[in-house]
């Protein structure tokens, strides 16, 4: 692995602080929050250390309360809600500051046989040939803010190459549609559980976003409020996050300053190993013009 994605899975590998309850640091990746995808992993790590290894989260539904810290650990609260004959669920609340940030439930199963159907993916260009966000920010670096000039220029843990270009500082209304591919920049090891925390990470890079572009902007505007509200999360299969994946996206609706997205994850065979929904505050501030 790579020494920014071995950081990672180690941000994903909790502490086990008492029976139900783990602490995980932080990372600052230059937002003005805590960086939601952070939490959601987590979250989903902590919930699985309480769980039977022969069951696997398949879902996770939860909201964002308040903006994190990220110069402060989080502490994880897992309540184990119910152990059935086929499933679990668990709910975890986690807490900064004595106040919780987000909380999520979230369900396991055991593997079973059963009907299977799949929408199939989409035909983009594949990931060869395609420059990564990390490679264009570099290209742009002079125009990119100076508090976050050097994260965003930085090697990542996740590497993410957009399939269409839009321009975040001079941002055209176009279709609420958007196809990235990612991947971990590094070998993994075969733990399926880790694949999912890692994913549930990524799962929040570029989704919100996507419902801004009918709009014609973008959140380097100043006048633009974006954060997470909420995040739903499907597992339909095991999957690698150190293999390519299509994060497909599209925005169906905005209104009342928030924004819908959803999205269809597949690996590079074509298989549908997950699906996301979020909802988010895209709220246009005259006063921060």
């Amino acid at each position: 692995m790579t020494r920014v994605l071995d950081d990672l899975v180690a941000l994903l590998n909790l502490e086990k602080i008492e029976e139900n309850l783990f602490r995980g640091n932080s990372q600052d990746l230059g937002f003005r929050q805590l960086f939601g995808g952070q939490v959601l992993g987590q979250c989903i790590s902590a919930a699985s250390q309480t769980v039977a290894d022969a069951r696997h989260v398949h879902s996770m539904h939860g909201y964002f309360l308040r903006p994190g810290d990220a110069e402060l650990p989080v502490l994880y609260q897992v309540e184990r809600t119910r152990d059935g004959g086929s499933f679990s669920t668990r709910r975890v609340v986690a807490v900064q500051k004595g106040q919780p940030i987000f909380f999520c439930s979230a369900s396991f199963q055991s593997d079973e046989e059963g009907f299977h159907h799949q929408t199939e993916m989409p035909e983009v260009v594949g990931p060869e040939g395609l420059k990564s966000e990390t490679e264009l920010a570099r290209l742009v670096a002079p125009m990119i803010p100076e508090r976050l000039r050097e994260r965003f220029t930085a090697d990542k843990p996740i590497e993410i190459r957009p399939v269409t270009l839009i321009n975040p500082f001079d941002p055209k209304p176009c279709e609420p549609v958007k196809h990235v591919w990612f991947r971990a920049s590094g070998e993994l090891p075969d733990d399926p559980q880790l694949h999912k925390y890692l994913l549930a990470y990524a799962s929040d890079f570029n989704l919100l976003i996507t419902s801004l572009q009918p709009h014609g902007v973008s959140v380097f505007q100043k006048f633009m409020q974006v954060a997470s509200l909420d995040h739903s999360l499907w597992f339909h299969r095991n999957l690698r996050m150190d293999d390519w994946l299509l994060y497909s996206m599209d925005s169906p609706w905005a209104g009342n300053a928030r924004g819908f997205s959803r999205a269809s994850i597949y690996n590079s065979q074509g298989e549908l190993v997950a699906s996301v929904a979020q909802e988010g505050l895209i709220r246009l501030r005259e006063d921060w013009k």
